[in-house]
């Protein structure tokens, strides 16, 4: 049951990340579609179960080497990856224009991720 709320708790803070992402970004078009949203906020947070942790380990060099940083663009990538997702099998118009864009996106998404996780850490 904890597995199931971490779940359904992340799809929500990427969802409320991508919306932030493109009400700051002109980069990131999501057409202010909630469905939109919610189909994109599920399929990143699948793609960053799945794949990020296998992303980490192969960049690990280059993570120590920057410090952390490179972990941005990783998550750029990831949110580069799920744009590209959503397009290919038409599940909305969800749209990242750059790479730029993505990185910037995921620098937000990450930070509302964080955000969010302490303010639910501290009431429950």
């Amino acid at each position: 049951m904890k597995i199931l709320f971490q779940l359904v708790f992340r799809w929500l803070a990427n969802t409320l990340g991508l919306w932030i992402a493109g009400r700051l970004l002109s980069g990131v078009v999501h057409g202010n579609e909630l469905d939109t949203l919610l189909v994109a906020g599920l399929a990143l947070s699948l793609i960053n179960s799945v794949l990020k942790p296998w992303l980490v380990m192969l960049a690990l060099p280059a993570i120590v080497v920057s410090l952390g940083l490179f972990i941005i663009v990783i998550n750029g990538f990831l949110v580069w990856l799920t744009s590209y997702i959503v397009q290919s099998f038409d599940l909305g118009t969800f749209e990242v224009l750059s790479f730029s864009s993505a990185v910037l996106a995921g620098l937000i998404i990450g930070l509302v991720n964080y955000v969010v996780t302490v303010f639910i850490e501290k009431r429950f």
